[in-house]
């Protein structure tokens, strides 16, 4: 009985042991791969200071582009392992017209890790029309996020993504692509054409990629942009304001 019961414990003890070095091998496994990260370039280190048409903020969910507006605000999720100011100079234009933007910054630089984000902004500010979008992954929550929040959530806006939950008929939806991008998935874009509302706007950049919607250098297996990252971010930027101004009318 004795035999048996030693013969058990250490059964057991291997058992643990080989669990516990499994779940070590995991953890450094996602270690290694969330910090091999895209870092921001210097001109998106540049558009984090503030100017004369927008105040940069540093804010516990993130940053503050805090620009003109006292009553429209656009909270927004980074694409997938993306350092969050990568996208400052984007952002910063939307800012300077009108639309103060909430960049949100995420745990381990994957929106998929904390979809609710957006209510960190809501509990800090008081606008009174919100709209929520992203770039690849960050536009994917975005949209969960506002298919299941149409009572807080004007639009949704979702750059080179799509949205992979039903977006509520009544709520206005951008979505922005560019032509030369080769890491969006097109069939998941297709297959998820029908969670848009019936009526969307779609904006196509000519020449764009996936990479240039932000400033952390060319994405791996990504196409060449034929044009600046800057014309394609003036372009978006573009998008994103007339979508806002039309559904604010």
């Amino acid at each position: 009985m004795g035999r048996n019961n030693a013969k058990g414990s250490k059964k057991l003890i291997i058992a643990a042991g080989t669990i516990l070095a499994v779940l070590i091998l995991l953890a450094v496994s996602f270690f290694v791969y969330v910090s091999d990260y895209y870092h921001a370039d210097g001109t998106a280190a540049e558009a984090m200071s503030s100017d004369d048409m927008v105040t940069v903020r540093e804010r516990p969910y993130g940053v503050l582009f805090d620009g003109p507006s006292d009553d429209k605000a656009l909270i927004f999720y980074p694409g997938g392992k993306v350092d969050e100011n990568a996208y400052a100079p984007l952002l910063h234009k939307i800012a300077s017209s009108g639309i103060d933007v909430c960049l949100m910054k995420m745990p381990c630089r994957l929106a998929v890790l904390d979809t609710n984000a957006a209510d960190k902004a809501f509990a800090e500010h008081q606008y009174s029309t919100w709209y929520i979008g992203g770039h690849s992954l960050g536009g994917v929550m975005a949209a969960k996020y506002a298919s299941s929040n149409s009572d807080k959530i004007k639009g949704v806006i979702m750059l080179s993504s799509y949205p992979s939950s039903q977006i509520p008929s009544g709520m206005d939806a951008l979505l922005v692509t560019a032509s030369e991008d080769q890491i969006i998935n097109m069939s998941k874009l297709k297959e998820n054409r029908k969670n848009l509302p019936g009526k969307y706007t779609e904006v196509s950049i000519k020449g764009g990629n996936h990479s240039q919607f932000g400033n952390y250098g060319h994405q791996k297996n990504d196409g060449k942009a034929l044009i600046s990252s800057d014309e394609q971010q003036e372009k978006a930027a573009e998008a994103v304001i007339s979508f806002i101004s039309s559904s604010t009318k």
